[in-house]
Order: structure tokens, then C-alpha cells, then sequence
């Protein structure tokens, strides 16, 4: 690593970040059906965290690119953030917990984007080693998962909450340590946001981002429920959940070497298909033990590599003073679009067709990407 860059301050935001998001995407559903609410409710409440994820980073992301303040915004949307979150704590009624959790999700939505663009301009032309800094953010999730999932089994369901806030605690404290980037020559590029939206590559991209957080809305939200529902523990769970982090954290290391050998967009295009083979597993294989450790192998792909080359296209498409609103723009249409919309049919479909149909469905989507990138995704190879 560059002696200049922050390295562990950068690690360490991540770290926290993915460890919040470890104890919230397999158990906060866990909380909230504690509560008695019915799968709708918590498909509603869960996709709060992809519903503000819409408008707020483009507004985030805007607002850093007039004003160059990028790890400014972070630092203040992390500890709203953490304020906001002491609302659960108050109350239990639903309509409390969705005007507590849209709070919550609006300026927690703002980090990442800033965070990603800011890492990414620290390391300059070195984008290959982004992976040796986000594969923290694994090891922070399967810290966070293994070690709840565990205690959940011994420990009342309410406890989630301490450990929440100290994660989001921990997130506010590092992005207090985060430096300002260099944001070198951005006047320098011609191109227009607008110009660079009516690429087919960026459509297609975008377009496969929206359809693969689709897909993923049904794991992020029932996953832990269908484990537990089909008799496994919540400590075997936590496993299965950092088992498939375990194996995205070994591609984060080894994408560097894959990007000198294969295009980004045809690794992009395999993590697609992928995707669709892993959730017709989980759909109706999940008492087949051997077969869900094979479906969480591929999270290596349909997270890690994924996650690796959108990014690094995202990054090629959405240059200088676009690449914040590049940033907030990707992440507002895949994670804001998608994953709410993946949550909601995920809620709609669980109760009356049962989760075989709801991750079947999950499955489509992620062969719809697939077709779609085939189609349009590809571009000119970098130059």
C-alpha cells in the first residue's frame, strides 16, 4: 500500500459498516417477527434500508461534488444516524419503527457511496487493491454474524438492539478518522452526467444492478427465517451467513489477478448467472445441507465478484466531477430500486406461495440481469 493512504481508518469504517449490516440483514427480521409482525410488515420495515437508498445518496452525492466535503457529509450522516437509532428503543408499534427506521436509513444511506468514491480517490490508479480494503468489511460481518447467531440461541431476541448500537457507534467513530481525499483534476473532465447515462454499457449496467439487488431482496430479508423455519438453529445460521462472507472475502483477494486476465464485464456477466443457479438452491433445497454450502460458496461470486467489477466499471464509467453522483446514482437504482423492490415482493409472495416460488423468483431476476448485460453490457475494453 501507498505510504499515504489510510489504510486501516479506511478499513476500519468498513469493518463496522458490514458488521451493522450483519446483524441487521439475518436478524433484525428475527426482532421484528418477535414483535408479531406478519411477513408484509417485516418485508415493509426491512426494505426501509433500500427505500431511502432511492434519493438520498444522489442528494448525498450531489451535495459532495459541489462542495468537495465528501467525508464531511459522512461523518455527520454517521452520527445522525446513531441518534436516530435510539428511537427502537422507545417504542414497538409499527408505524414507531418505520418512522424510526426511514430516519435511520436516510443519512445511513449517505455513507457508503461517499465512502466508496472517497477510498477509490485515495487510491488513485491502484483501483486493484480496493479489495485489500473492503474484504474488512467481510471480516466485520462474519465477526457479527457468527458471534450473534450464537448468542441468540442462549440470549433473549431484545439484546440485538445493545449490539446494534454499539456497531453503529463504532461507525460514527471511524468516520470521524477518515481524511479528506485529493480530488485531483476534476475540472479537467468534458464528459456530462447526462451523456454518460445514455451509453448502452451504463443503461445495461444499471439496469443489471437494479435486477441483482431484486434478486437478493428475498435473502437479505427471509433467509435467517427459512433456515429456522426448516429447523436449523440460529447458530447454524450464523454460520451458513459467514460461510458465504468467508468465501467473498477470498475473491476480494484474488480479483486483482482475475482483472489482468479476464474482462470486468465477463466477470460480471458469470456472478449474474450464478446469482440464478445459488437462489434455485436455496428455493428448494434448503433441508440439503451439502447443496446450501455450495449456495453459499457462490456468494463469492454473486457478492464478491459482483461487487468487485460493478464497482470497478462504475468507476471507469463515472469520472471526475460525475464520480461521486456515479457512485450515489448506482447505489440509488441497485440497492434503493432493487433491493426495495426485491424486499417487497419477497413479503407479498412468502405468506401465500412459500419461499420455493419467493427465492424462484429470485432466481428469474437474476437470469433477467444476465440476459440484459449479454445484451448491452458490453463496452470497448478499457484503454
Amino acid at each position: 500500500m501507498p505510504h499515504s493512504l489510510p489504510y486501516w481508518r479506511l478499513s476500519g469504517f468498513y469493518f463496522f459498516y458490514f458488521a451493522f449490516v450483519g446483524a441487521m440483514a439475518p436478524y433484525w427480521g428475527l426482532y421484528l417477527r418477535s414483535l408479531g409482525f406478519d411477513a408484509l410488515q417485516i418485508a415493509i420495515l426491512m426494505s426501509l434500508l433500500q427505500v431511502m437508498r432511492i434519493f438520498a445518496p444522489n442528494v448525498w452525492g450531489h451535495i459532495a461534488d459541489r462542495t468537495g466535503k465528501r467525508v464531511a457529509i459522512v461523518q455527520l450522516a454517521a452520527l445522525i444516524s446513531l441518534v436516530a437509532y435510539l428511537g427502537v428503543f422507545f417504542g414497538t408499534s409499527f408505524w414507531w419503527l418505520f418512522v424510526v427506521m426511514s430516519a435511520i436509513s436516510f443519512f445511513w444511506s449517505a455513507s457508503l457511496p461517499l465512502v466508496e468514491a472517497t477510498t477509490l480517490s485515495h487510491l488513485k490508479a491502484r483501483t486493484e487493491r480496493y479489495g485489500n480494503i473492503r474484504l474488512w468489511g467481510s471480516i466485520g460481518f462474519i465477526l457479527v454474524v457468527v458471534g450473534l447467531g450464537a448468542m441468540l440461541d442462549h440470549r433473549p431476541i431484545h439484546e440485538l438492539l445493545w449490539v446494534v448500537l454499539l456497531l453503529l457507534a463504532g461507525v460514527a467513530v471511524f468516520a470521524r478518522s477518515i481524511p479528506e481525499a485529493e480530488l485531483a483534476n476534476l475540472e479537467a473532465e468534458p464528459v456530462s452526467l447526462k451523456s454518460v447515462l445514455q451509453r448502452p454499457e451504463v443503461v445495461a449496467l444499471l439496469l443489471a444492478g437494479i435486477l441483482m439487488a431484486a434478486a437478493h431482496g428475498p435473502y437479505y430479508t427471509f433467509f435467517t427465517i427459512h433456515l429456522v423455519d426448516a429447523g436449523y438453529s440460529k447458530t447454524v445460521a450464523g454460520w451458513l451467513w459467514a460461510f458465504g462472507v468467508v468465501c467473498e472475502i477470498g475473491v476480494f483477494l484474488v480479483m486483482p489477478r482475475v482483472f489482468k486476465r479476464v474482462r470486468v464485464e465477463t466477470v460480471l456477466l458469470a456472478t449474474l448467472l450464478a446469482a440464478a443457479v445459488r437462489f434455485l438452491i436455496i428455493a428448494w433445497q434448503v433441508d440439503n445441507l451439502p447443496l446450501l454450502l455450495v449456495a453459499q460458496t457462490l456468494h463469492a461470486l454473486t457478492f464478491g465478484a459482483y461487487h468487485a467489477s460493478a464497482m470497478a466499471l462504475v468507476h471507469r464509467h463515472f469520472r471526475g466531477r460525475n464520480m461521486a453522483r456515479g457512485q450515489g446514482l448506482y447505489n440509488s437504482l441497485s440497492f434503493g430500486i432493487g433491493g426495495t423492490l426485491g424486499g417487497l415482493y419477497a413479503g407479498l409472495a412468502w405468506t401465500p406461495f412459500g419461499p420455493g416460488v419467493t427465492f424462484s423468483i429470485a432466481a428469474a431476476c437474476a437470469l433477467l440481469a444476465a440476459l440484459v448485460f449479454a445484451w448491452r453490457g458490453h463496452g470497448l475494453p478499457a484503454q
